[in-house]
């Protein structure tokens, strides 16, 4: 798994899969702003063909306000994109982009407790999907 993501795999099929992490985000309170279905996406637009997966742009507001007083040029890598991948039948992946990866992309220092703060609720989102199945892979 890359270093920027919190991950983990679910003995779950994917569209079940996606309710859970869908209610599990919800739980954690970040809501969905947009969805990718990148399978759909990539198929139109170059005919080819990729497992089921779908991007969520999940935003907590109240974090998100926080993180654009301290660097208004956060807003590039919000919302946090969860990617939901189907790897087969009875198998998903699960991964969310590391908040604590975006220390490294801004140089103020007032970002931690926003990113300690969003990367401990992915976590818990996580650990609550992999209770179901499986243990969370934090990398």
């Amino acid at each position: 798994m890359a270093d920027y993501t919190l991950s983990t795999t679910l003995a779950m099929p994917y569209d079940a899969a996606v309710t859970e992490v869908r209610e599990g985000l919800a739980d954690q309170g970040f809501g969905v702003l947009t969805e990718i279905d990148l399978k759909a996406t990539l198929k139109a637009k170059l005919d080819v063909d990729v497992p089921a997966q779908v991007i969520l742009g999940a935003c907590r507001p109240p974090l998100a306000y926080e993180a654009l007083q301290v660097d208004p040029s956060i807003a590039t890598v919000l919302p946090c994109n969860v990617v939901v991948r189907s790897v087969d039948a009875d198998t998903t992946v699960v991964e969310a982009f590391d908040p604590h990866a975006m220390m490294g992309l801004s140089s103020s220092g007032g970002l931690d407790t926003v990113a300690a703060d969003a990367r401990q609720r992915l976590n818990a989102m996580l650990a609550a999907l992999s209770s179901q199945t499986t243990t969370p892979q934090e990398q």
